[in-house]
C-alpha cells in the first residue's frame, strides 16, 4: 500500500506492508534523510513550559490528593500510568524519546525525584533538578538502571524494535516496569480508512505493531505482559477526516473544521472503540521478572 506524508502536506509517497502473521505495519523503505520529516514545527520540538514555585506546589498537592482518593478531579495525565505500573515518587524513571521533556517536568513538579529524559534530537541538554536531567542520547547510549522505562509515542519512530526492547530489558532493574504507548494496527479506523488513517504517519512511523505483535516481541526479550489499555481519542477521526479533505494536520485547527457536536461524537466513538479494543492506540505495561 502506498502512503503519503500528510502531516505537513509534503505529499512524498512511501510503501507500507502488513505482516501476514501478526498484522503489524512496517514502512518498507526508510528514507535516508529522516530529519527532513521532523521540521522545527514538529510537536516534539516545542519549548518546555515551566511554572512558578507556587503552581508547582499546587501540582504536588494535587498528586498527593489523587494518591489518597483516586479521584478523577485530581488525576494528572500520568496518574493512571503510575498507578497501574505500581511506581512511586522515589523510583528511578526514564522517558525514552522524551521530546522537550514536558511530561517529566510535570512529574517532577508532582514530587517524582529521580528522572531522566533521553532523546537523540534534543537541541540542548538540561539539568532541571538534583536528579532530573534531559540528555541527548538514544536508548542504546543509556548506561544507568531504572525502575520504569516509558516510551510515549516514540517506539514507533525507532528502527530495529527488537533491539530496542532487548536494550530496554537490560536497562531495567529486576522487577522493573516498561510502559509503551503506541498506535496499534488493531484499529478499526485503519481497517476502514486505510492510507487516510492519520496515525499511519509515513514516514515518521517506521512500524506500527498490533497488540499481538508487540506482546510477542516484548516477551521474546524476556518481558511479561502485565496489561494493555486502549487509550485512543477523537483525534483518530478528525485527523483522518482532514486527510480525506486533502488538508494537512499542521496549520489546520479542527475547531474551524468541525462542529462541537461532531467533535463530541468523535470522542464518544473513540471511547466505545477503546472498550472493544479496537481504538487506534494503546498503552502497554510490561514487567521484568
Amino acid at each position: 500500500m502506498a502512503a503519503q506524508e500528510r502531516m505537513f502536506g509534503m505529499g512524498d509517497l512511501f510503501e507500507v506492508a502488513v505482516c501476514p502473521k501478526c498484522e503489524s505495519i512496517q514502512l518498507v523503505d526508510v528514507p535516508e534523510n529522516l530529519d527532513k520529516y521532523y521540521p522545527e514545527s514538529y510537536y516534539a520540538h516545542q519549548v518546555l513550559v515551566t511554572a512558578n514555585p507556587f503552581k508547582n506546589f499546587l501540582k504536588k498537592i494535587r498528586y498527593q490528593l489523587f494518591l489518597l482518593t483516586q479521584g478523577k478531579a485530581f488525576k494528572p495525565i500520568f496518574g493512571e500510568w503510575m498507578a497501574i505500573a505500581g511506581i512511586g515518587t522515589d523510583d528511578a524513571i526514564a522517558d525514552i524519546g522524551c521530546g522537550n521533556g514536558q511530561l517529566l517536568y510535570e512529574m517532577h513538579a508532582a514530587g517524582f525525584r529521580h528522572l531522566r529524559g533521553y532523546d537523540p534530537y534534543l537541541e540542548t541538554e538540561k539539568k532541571l533538578g538534583p536528579e532530573f536531567k534531559l540528555e541527548r542520547k538514544s536508548i542504546f547510549e543509556v548506561e544507568e538502571k531504572f525502575d520504569l522505562l516509558m516510551m510515549h509515542h516514540s517506539f514507533e519512530h525507532m528502527s530495529e524494535p527488537a533491539k530496542v526492547l532487548a536494550k530496554a530489558f537490560e536497562t531495567l532493574n529486576p522487577g522493573g516496569k516498561m510502559l509503551i504507548r503506541v498506535p496499534v494496527a488493531d484499529a478499526e479506523i485503519w481497517k476502514s480508512e486505510g492510507a487516510d488513517w492519520v496515525q499511519l504517519d509515513a514516514p515518521r512511523h517506521l512500524h506500527i505493531p498490533s497488540v499481538k505483535g508487540l506482546c510477542q516481541l516484548a516477551e521474546g526479550s524476556g518481558f511479561k505482559t502485565q496489561k494493555v489499555v486502549f487509550d485512543s481519542t477523537a483525534f483518530q477521526f478528525w485527523g483522518t477526516e482532514l486527510y480525506k479533505r486533502e488538508k494537512p494536520l499542521r496549520g489546520t485547527d479542527p475547531i474551524n473544521e468541525f462542529t462541537d457536536d461532531e467533535l463530541k461524537k468523535f470522542g464518544q466513538k473513540a471511547h466505545t472503540l477503546n472498550l472493544m479494543m479496537k481504538g487506534d492506540q494503546a498503552c502497554f505495561y510490561f514487567s521484568k521478572p
